[in-house]
């Protein structure tokens, strides 16, 4: 199998994990809600890109507006009662699901798109899109893992869960913010590594 063969099976194959297998006898409510999340936006939809360019190549929008639209939509299913709605809802639920995966995709792609053209220039873009990324994933879960009270039990009609709160937010720290760090880092210096040797 090639390079970007193993990509794509791979990213295929954490797709069909995330929302196939049974993973809610093995964590708590919304610790496995940030784990589908982050295996979704910051793991497959990369896998995905890299093994598929031409999907790459279709879905690359400028960086900027892509990190804004993942920005708003991520934001906007973490307030309590659209969560709350994702929760209870099937239709809700496969809407925000799709909807990471599609703002994953696009991110990715657009941030990727000027190390694939060659273009250094819009790989400094893609690299600042990854580091902004970064940042506001770093506030999210932050807020989740700080926060004095369970916010979204009284939206989802559950009981109070603080410490799966905690353990959520704390998911998206570990595995969504060094992913994009690095990613941005390296596109950083891929982009920067022509100045550095005329200098």
């Amino acid at each position: 199998m090639s390079g970007r063969g193993l990509l794509a099976a791979s990213g295929l194959s954490l797709l069909a994990a995330i929302w196939l297998l049974p993973l809610d006898i093995l964590l708590p409510r919304f610790p496995l809600h940030m784990l589908r999340h982050m295996g979704l936006v910051a793991v497959s939809a990369p896998l995905l890109v890299l093994g598929f360019p031409r999907l790459g190549r279709k879905l690359a929008i400028p960086p900027l507006i892509a990190v804004l639209l993942e920005f708003l939509l991520v934001w906007a299913w973490h307030l309590p009662a659209a969560h709350g709605l994702a929760y209870r809802l099937p239709g809700a639920f496969a809407l925000e699901q799709g909807g990471f995966l599609l703002v994953g995709l696009l991110v990715w792609a657009g941030c990727l798109r000027g190390v694939v053209t060659g273009d250094r220039g819009q790989a400094l873009i893609g690299a600042t899109g990854l580091l902004l990324t970064s940042m506001h994933m770093t506030l999210l879960g932050a807020i989740l893992t700080l926060a004095p009270r369970d916010l979204y039990a009284g939206f989802c009609g559950t009981a109070p869960d603080l410490s799966a709160q905690t353990v959520g937010g704390m998911l998206m720290l570990a595995i969504g913010t060094p992913i994009y760090l690095v990613a941005g880092v390296a596109l950083a210096a891929i982009a920067l590594k022509p100045h550095e040797a005329s200098a």
